[in-house]
This record gives C-alpha cells, sequence and structure tokens, in this order.
C-alpha cells in the first residue's frame, strides 16, 4: 500500500514471533492473496495500462499494449538441459517480477514457477522460520534445475546469520538436484520500517557473493544494479519504473529486470536461448494489480 502524505507509516496484520521477538509486518506488504504465486499464474485482468516503446533494449518501436491485448505469436527458442525450469523464490518485490518472467520463460520454452511470497520470502530474519517450515518441500517438489532466489527486503540478521542461511539455502537447494543463482534486490528507499535494518540489507550481498564464490560452481550471485543502479529511482526515461511506495517495481521496471535476468541466465546455461522481448511484453501482465503506485 503507498503511504498517505503527511502520515506515519501503519503496521497492519498480526504480530508475527521470530526467535528474538515480536515483529510486525510492513503494511505496504500486506495483501488480501495469500503469499506465494506458484506456478507464475497471472491473474485476469480488469484495468488497462500501456508502456512505453523502447521499453526494452531491443524494442524500438514497439508499444506494449494494454494488459487485455494479446501476445504475438513466437516459435519457442530451444533450452539446454541446464534450464528446464526455474524457481523463483523472493518477496512481494519478485512476486511482481515473477509476472514478466512467468510470461517470458513460457514465450522461450522454460518451465517457471514462482513461490515469491507477499511479506516474507525470506531465508534469514524475520518470518524466515516458518518459511523454512515448507520450503525444502517446495523446492523439492518443483524439481527445478535452477532456482533464483532474489535477496529480500527482510534478509536481516548478523553476517554470520546471514551466511548460515544462504549456505542452508544452497545445501537444500543442491540436494533437490538444482544450481542456485542469487540476484541482489532493488535499492529501496528506507523509511522507518526499513532505516535500522539497512545495514544488514547492504551487507547481505557481499556474504551471498562469499556463499557463491565457495560453492565450487553450485551457485553464481548476479548484481541488478546494472537495472536499478545504486539508488531507488522512481522514473526513467520519463516514465514510471518503481512505485511511489520506495520499494516495489513499476511494469516498466519489471520488464527491464526480466530482459536483463534472461540475458544473464543465457551467459550461464549456453543452451538456453531467451524469447524476443516482444513475444512476452504484450501479454496482460503489466496490469495485475500487484503494480501499484506507478
Amino acid at each position: 500500500m503507498s503511504r498517505i502524505a503527511g502520515t506515519r507509516p501503519v503496521w497492519t496484520g498480526p504480530a508475527r514471533l521470530d526467535g528474538d521477538g515480536v515483529l510486525l509486518r510492513h503494511n505496504r506488504d500486506t495483501t488480501a492473496q495469500a503469499p506465494g504465486h506458484g506456478g507464475g499464474t497471472v491473474e485476469a485482468m480488469t484495468k488497462t495500462r500501456s508502456l512505453i516503446p523502447g521499453l526494452i533494449p531491443g524494442l524500438t518501436g514497439l508499444l506494449l499494449l494494454t494488459a487485455c491485448s494479446g501476445g504475438s505469436t513466437a516459435t519457442a527458442a530451444p533450452t539446454g538441459p541446464g534450464l528446464s525450469k526455474v524457481l523463483f523464490l523472493g518477496d512481494s518485490i519478485a512476486a511482481g517480477e515473477a509476472l514478466p518472467l512467468a510470461a517470458a520463460f513460457k514465450a522461450g520454452g522454460v518451465a517457471f514457477q514462482s513461490i515469491a511470497a507477499d511479506g516474507g520470502g525470506n531465508v534469514v530474519g524475520p518470518f524466515s522460520g516458518e518459511n523454512w517450515k515448507k520450503l525444502p518441500a517446495q523446492i523439492a517438489s518443483a524439481r527445478p534445475t535452477v532456482v533464483v532466489y532474489q535477496l529480500t527486503t527482510y534478509d536481516w540478521g548478523s553476517r554470520q546469520q546471514q551466511r548460515a542461511a544462504y549456505d542452508r539455502l544452497l545445501t537444500t537447494v543442491t540436494g533437490a538436484g538444482a544450481k542456485l543463482v542469487m540476484v541482489t534486490a532493488p535499492p529501496i528507499r528506507a523509511d522507518d520500517f526499513y532505516r535500522p535494518h539497512m545495514a544488514d540489507l547492504d551487507r547481505a550481498p557481499d556474504v551471498a557473493r562469499a556463499v557463491a564464490a565457495e560453492s565450487s560452481g553450485r551457485a553464481q550471485l548476479l548484481d541488478a544494479g546494472a537495472v536499478w543502479g545504486r539508488t531507488y529511482q522512481r522514473v526513467r526515461d520519463g516514465r514510471a519504473d518503481r512505485s511511489t511506495d520506495g520499494i516495489h517495481t513499476c511494469p516498466q521496471g519489471a520488464a527491464r529486470f526480466t530482459n536483463w535476468l534472461l540475458g544473464q541466465l543465457a551467459k550461464s546455461f549456453p543452451g538456453f536461448t531467451p524469447a524476443a522481448p516482444r513475444s512476452w511484453a504484450n501479454t496482460g501482465w503489466s496490469a495485475d494489480k500487484h503494480f501499484k503506485g506507478c
């Protein structure tokens, strides 16, 4: 939810108990929908949203039409065995990004499932204890070849706690026969809820990078700074890229992230050829209710 001008953040929902004490979810991560978006399913669209030509590199002259219009037909790109199914993990930021990712992987002939969760989805910090009760079974049952974990805005904790959590995630993913790809989160505009934890969030990529470096090729870290920059930026190229809430992405940002991530995965998995953006950018996902404040 967006914050009303002139008011302080309001904490909603029940208190959550996690190890060291009672913690509250941020109101902007509260949703009436149950956490998680299995299968990457895009809900029926009831409103329209149009994006801009040149939204993604290589889309020059292509207008991303309204959410109710269909996408162009395209032949699925050949996919190597290393990227036959992707499982996507993360918080509500990732849940929004999962919408274009689902369309893009489908267009590229790759199975995709998102279990990104609103108000959680993290492997360290608040709510991670609840997540770990179900996460190993979710990963095993999905039978992915690649697990992508976008670091979350809840990855709070000491260096040792973060290291233990990312090591545990790597062990779990490897045990399921998959490779782990960790991705840095978009920079946020910290408010009173996040400000006490910014040192933890700033440290998390370095800890994840160390885990990947010592994984003997079982994991890697992708730095998404090329997409987002190092500070929160609301508008890019004259259009909304990030939500006014200072946390989430708008359709333009989610599409740019999707195009970038597919390119990075193509470098790591030579058998994978990303589908052309015009085959997935206009498939209706841009009007999903996750995109607020855009």
